[in-house]
């Protein structure tokens, strides 16, 4: 007997699979997936692990599915292997990665927009992960606010001029573009973990002395214009928010305080959501790891009574801590990423053990009828 779901609808118990907006984009819940590096594109190209991958992932049972670091340019890529959106082949591959994914999956998509600056021409993490002088076949030169490289051992990247500068802004500004026509309905824009628009954030990296540099003010600067740019190059029914690190977790470096003021900042020039993480910047951090470690900034920030949802993340990994978190309003909305690695069906697990709903895919029910109908309850 085909499986039919029942017609009535049922109560909402939890917070986490309620449905929350980031700007346009309606959620049917609030769990993210987060963007995770894959480093397995060919020149930036998505490859047949990103169908793989992705695919995978589309049938969680999240709310939202966020791709990977993409980067804007060439030389902003981590690692050769990293997927990048900045030509039309590079367009054309992910399309058809996003054609596949699509056809079984109706979850909402976003894409994060990256620049690594200083932590670019890396060889991929199973390779070592150092980074690569320019003459390697693999390596380039690298780009930075200042030329202070991220290990003491690299080669120093070049400090970028303010025409560098405006050639940056319109890469994200033309990526943006692209990931709308691909259908996006979301945009990330990176600020976090070290890479280039944090490195402008943060004194540690940033000893400029004109208008990109030196006081806080300047120091915003390139991520406003960037997030100006992108906003201003899609339309209105694309979600744009930013990521960042709320803290280096070094003395004398981007914390709290100046995270809270960003977002402010944020907040009123229109951005849609803020991805809280923290940490990236420099070899010198010192991070207390533990259970919900970044949720204290995320909630920090939250209470600076924004208009834009905040998101946490990092070692949320239980279902009570994630509806927690939500229910004593430290975050809007929650991100996984190594544990929904780890246990890619975990919004279902979640909905049984919060004694909620979630409906499962048709492929799923399709296929597994009997374990569905114990496991979920059909809205």
């Amino acid at each position: 007997m085909q499986y039919a779901p029942p017609t009535h609808v049922l109560t909402v118990l939890s917070q986490l699979f309620s449905p929350m907006s980031l700007g346009p984009l309606t959620l049917p819940n609030r769990i993210v997936i987060a963007p995770m590096c894959q480093y397995s594109a060919e020149e930036g190209r998505a490859s047949d692990w990103h169908a793989m991958h992705l695919g995978n992932l589309a049938q969680s049972g999240a709310g939202l599915l966020i791709l990977e670091a993409t980067a804007v340019e060439p030389r902003g890529r981590i690692s050769w292997a990293d997927l990048g959106l900045w030509d039309d082949e590079t367009e054309a591959a992910l399309a058809q990665v996003l054609a596949s994914v699509r056809r079984w999956s109706s979850m909402p998509l976003g894409i994060q927009l990256a620049h690594a600056g200083r932590k670019a021409s890396t060889a991929r993490p199973w390779d070592g992960g150092r980074q690569l002088p320019a003459d390697d076949a693999n390596g380039w030169a690298t780009v930075a606010p200042s030329p202070v490289p991220f290990h003491a051992t690299d080669p120093a990247p070049e400090a970028l001029d303010e025409a560098g500068i405006a050639e940056i802004i319109a890469a994200f500004a033309a990526s943006a573009v692209r990931a709308e026509r691909l259908g996006f309905e979301l945009i990330e824009i990176h600020a976090a973990h070290g890479y280039l628009l944090h490195q402008f954030l943060s004194p540690l990296s940033n000893r400029r002395t004109d208008g990109y540099g030196g006081s806080l003010p300047n120091r915003l600067r390139l991520l406003v214009e960037v997030f100006d740019a992108v906003r201003a190059a899609v339309s209105d029914k694309v979600s744009v928010g930013v990521r960042i690190s709320a803290t280096d977790w070094v003395d004398g470096g981007w914390d709290l305080v100046q995270s809270e003021a960003l977002a402010q900042i944020l907040d009123a020039r229109g951005c849609n959501f803020l991805h809280v993480s923290s940490g990236g910047l420099d070899e010198r951090q010192k991070i207390s790891v533990g259970p919900g470690y970044q949720v204290p900034f995320a909630a920090a920030i939250k209470a600076k009574k924004l208009r834009m949802p905040v998101i946490a993340v990092g070692l949320i990994t239980e279902p009570e801590q994630a509806e927690s978190i939500l229910r004593h309003n430290q975050a809007d909305a929650i991100a996984l990423a190594r544990g929904i690695l780890y246990d890619p069906r975990w919004p279902w697990h979640a909905a049984a053990a919060l004694g909620d709903s979630l409906v499962p895919s048709p492929q799923y029910l399709r296929c597994e009828p009997r374990e569905a109908r114990n496991v979920f309850r059909a809205r």
